[in-house]
């Protein structure tokens, strides 16, 4: 566990912000511009000097009234917006600056382990000119590694991509999620890439923690400006279990509901995430006979809230323990006599696995 308690006080800013987050998986720091995600950053890597509070990593205490642990002392990793590659050493020769930062008897992670990972194999001789902006990312990515970090630490590894370089690096990033057991602190303005690499999400607001929670629990709450968005979603953990002569294929989730998607370049048995977006359910009272809809779901509506188009009311959906969001008419929800308690059908247009 990351556990964490700081103060911090500028002229035009101020962080007070604490929390405990997990020692595995990814955790998101989410909210807007200025609301202190970077700064939480900085403070956990010990380069804000003017911070009060404390930090204990894996029940080590690397900062509290008595100790504060220097920059160069903290086992981290940070990977930063650009790769800030050496332009004149190759890939090969970033990766071992990384990997001389670590004796070599504390070397949790191996040279050709990360290679591996980060599909980079092809690309150890190259320089810096000559990659791609993803390649780059993937290179700092493994130098960040190499260091055999206890904590990884990513400031919008995507930002400054192209959407090209964004979906040729983010397969990498997600087998990161899934085969590393370092935890990873990510900040991102993208709900798309939080929803395809994130665990748990810390939401914070002018510098102060709003909401915190998993992943899934925290994109479908109503109380919470996400569920609000325009991209409003839930996630579904599922896995692909058939793929039928149709060109379709059958994913299983949690609680026995099965979804049917147009893809067919997922292995089965591979776990994946449907994400549903709010616009893309429609809601029925009973099953439609004719329809070019294939996902229909029985659910229980948990609440139904206004919607920042006056016209549109956001419903809170019960799919067993799971949780669906659909954004429908005002008029369809006064037509259909909608309330909190009522089992309806939730008609899925569109499944996006991320």
């Amino acid at each position: 566990m990351i556990e964490f308690d700081f103060h911090l006080k500028r002229e035009d800013f101020s962080l007070q912000l604490g929390s405990t987050v997990p020692g595995r998986g990814v955790t998101a720091l989410f909210g807007r511009s200025g609301c202190g995600k970077t700064t939480l950053l900085r403070c956990i890597a010990g380069l804000e000097r003017g911070v009060r509070g404390h930090l204990h990593v894996q029940n080590e205490v690397w900062q509290d009234a008595q100790h504060f642990l220097k920059p160069e002392q903290r086992p981290i990793g940070y990977v930063f917006q650009e790769g800030r590659l050496f332009p004149h050493l190759n890939v090969r020769r970033n990766l071992e600056y990384g990997l001389r930062r670590i004796a070599a008897t504390q070397r949790q992670v191996e040279f050709n382990e990360v290679v591996e990972l980060l599909g980079l194999s092809e690309l150890i001789q190259r320089l810096p000119a000559e990659l791609s902006g993803g390649q780059r990312q993937r290179v700092a990515i493994g130098r960040a590694l190499l260091t055999s970090p206890r904590v990884l630490l990513m400031d919008e590894p995507l930002a400054a991509l192209d959407a090209i370089s964004k979906a040729e690096i983010m397969p990498y990033l997600e087998r990161l999620h899934g085969e590393l057991n370092i935890p990873v602190l990510l900040v991102s303005h993208s709900l798309e890439e939080v929803s395809r690499l994130a665990d748990h999400m810390l939401l914070l607001d002018g510098g102060r923690l709003q909401a915190e929670g998993p992943l899934q629990e925290m994109l479908t709450r109503t109380d919470l400006p996400l569920a609000h968005s325009a991209n409003a979603s839930a996630i579904l953990e599922a896995t692909v279990i058939e793929h039928g002569a149709d060109h379709m294929s059958v994913l299983a989730c949690k609680g026995g509901h099965q979804l049917l998607i147009s893809r067919e370049d997922i292995k089965t048995d591979q776990p994946v995430r449907a994400r549903i977006l709010a616009r893309d359910v429609a809601l029925a009272l009973s099953p439609p006979q004719d329809s070019s809809v294939n996902n229909c779901l029985s659910v229980q509506i948990r609440h139904i809230s206004d919607d920042p188009h006056p016209g549109h009311v956001l419903i809170q959906l019960a799919l067993g323990n799971e949780t669906l969001l659909a954004r429908i008419t005002r008029r369809s929800c006064e037509r259909l006599s909608l309330a909190p308690g009522k089992t309806v059908f939730a008609l899925i247009k569109g499944i996006t696995l991320e």
